[in-house]
């Protein structure tokens, strides 16, 4: 596999480089106490290589299914390389050349997101970034509610729950994205004090209309959360033709937000452990500040850790995304734009080919880079349809000889409006889910249509 290697080429020159520098210092024995017999680190290896073969292929375009693909070969050898110093980004003393890279790639994302002024920091994950946006929101608010859409990741009611936020559901409209007519209804009660916009809802993709929530908090008081943990780096690509107008418009509407979150581990090619919270405005840093009397004195420069709620956090995820946005930049035509470019094409393509199949249809056309469809060879009635995707993702996903994998997912009445032929002998109809999260993914999709028909 070409992936690997390259790791076995680049890892053992940077790996002795590396040894260079620790030879900097004095010379000493390891502990025995942490002595591994060679012949016993093969064994436990050689079993560890075999355990993990009970897992579906991530690395290969056959899986087309939940939003996971592994990291790319620079993240894993940076990530290893930072890994044998194990800094820690929560004090400078911790992790002093993370911590700058931390602040170097922080940087850069706040400008991909049109942030002029700005704090910010990775997170160990896109839940906990949104667990800090929405205590800062309640630190702001405390006595009003937080709104999401019925779409909206169930981390938001759940994180609320963990700090005591009330929240209300707002509902969704024929597309999976905020219904602005029940926004604004219950705007109007002035119980609302954050509402959370998402762009790149886990199901479909959808991209909730942040332009226009603008121009509703120009005529109430409440503030704009972006929880863009899936799809925030698709902002790249909203100055082209890439994505649908009102998608690219709410992306660059983002600049526009008091808060988002980004996860790299999901489309920034990064391992997981590597999530990113930015507000646009710093003095939100005040809710942060807290007392550690056995910390922040090796430097009077801010410590990340003063501007976080976790403590101890992996530099190596630091060092790793400052080295993937060395070879990959934030820019539209080329880096990551030109990967994310791929991913949206292969979606299209896709969507062209059901919506030109008599088996299949589209639920909604995508927004990003998720497919949805159903078959409707069983017949027009939604336990039928419901029967049959389950049948043919067993049947793809345990195919001898060439298996696909895809995902599935409930969906409810209000996204198939335009579906009026319909059965509804059941409240949901299950379909077809599928991320096309890797750049291959281009060139296989008429592979994946092929082998998802040859199953009905």
């Amino acid at each position: 596999m070409k992936t690997v290697d390259s790791i076995l080429n680049l890892l053992p020159e940077s790996l002795n480089a590396l040894a260079d520098w620790q030879a900097r210092w004095h010379d000493f024995q390891p502990d025995e106490t942490l002595n591994v017999p060679d012949a016993k680190a093969r064994e436990v290896l050689a079993e560890l290589i075999e355990r993990l073969q009970d897992n579906y292929p991530f690395w290969h375009p056959s899986y087309a299914g939940q939003m996971l693909k592994p990291p790319h070969y620079i993240a894993s050898i940076a990530y290893f390389l930072a890994q044998q110093i194990n800094p820690n980004n929560h004090a400078l003393d911790g992790g002093p050349a993370t911590a700058k890279l931390e602040t170097e790639v922080v940087a850069e994302m706040a400008s991909l997101f049109g942030y002029e002024s700005y704090l910010g920091h990775l997170t160990s994950s896109g839940t906990f970034a949104n667990l800090e946006a929405l205590w800062v929101a309640r630190s702001l608010h405390p006595d009003k509610a937080v709104a999401f859409s019925a779409e909206a990741h169930y981390t938001h009611s759940r994180m609320c729950e963990v700090i005591g936020a009330r929240t209300i559901q707002i509902a969704v409209d024929g597309r999976g994205r905020m219904d602005l007519d029940d926004l604004r209804a219950k705007l109007k009660t002035g119980d609302i004090g954050t509402v959370v916009m998402t762009s790149g809802t886990t199901a479909l993709g959808a991209v909730d209309p942040i332009d226009q929530a603008l121009e509703l908090r120009r005529e109430f008081d409440f503030r704009i959360h972006v929880d863009g943990a899936y799809g925030g780096f698709f902002k790249l690509l909203a100055d082209g033709n890439a994505l649908d107008a009102e998608a690219a418009a709410a992306f660059r509407a983002i600049a526009e937000s008091d808060s988002v979150v980004v996860d790299p581990h999901k489309h920034g090619l990064q391992p997981y452990g590597c999530g990113s919270v930015l507000f646009r405005d710093p003095s939100v840093g005040r809710f942060y500040k807290h007392d550690s009397p056995y910390t922040y004195f090796t430097s009077n420069e801010l410590h990340l850790g003063e501007i976080s709620l976790e403590c101890s956090r992996a530099g190596a995820a630091a060092a790793a995304l400052w080295a993937t946005l060395k070879c990959f930049p934030l820019e539209a035509e080329t880096g990551l734009g030109a990967v994310l470019r791929k991913t949206r094409a292969a979606a299209v393509a896709w969507a062209k080919l059901i919506e030109e199949s008599e088996q299949l249809r589209l639920v909604l056309p995508p927004q990003l880079d998720i497919v949805n469809f159903y078959a409707v060879t069983n017949g027009l009635t939604v336990s039928g349809i419901s029967q049959l995707t389950h049948k043919v993702f067993e049947e793809l996903m345990n195919d001898a000889e060439h298996p696909i994998y895809l995902a599935k997912f409930n969906a409810k009445p209000n996204l198939f409006a335009g579906h009026q032929d319909l059965v509804w002998d059941a409240p949901m109809a299950t379909v077809f889910r599928s991320v096309l999260m890797r750049p291959e993914h281009l060139e296989y999709v008429p592979t994946l249509h092929k082998r998802t028909l040859s199953k009905l």
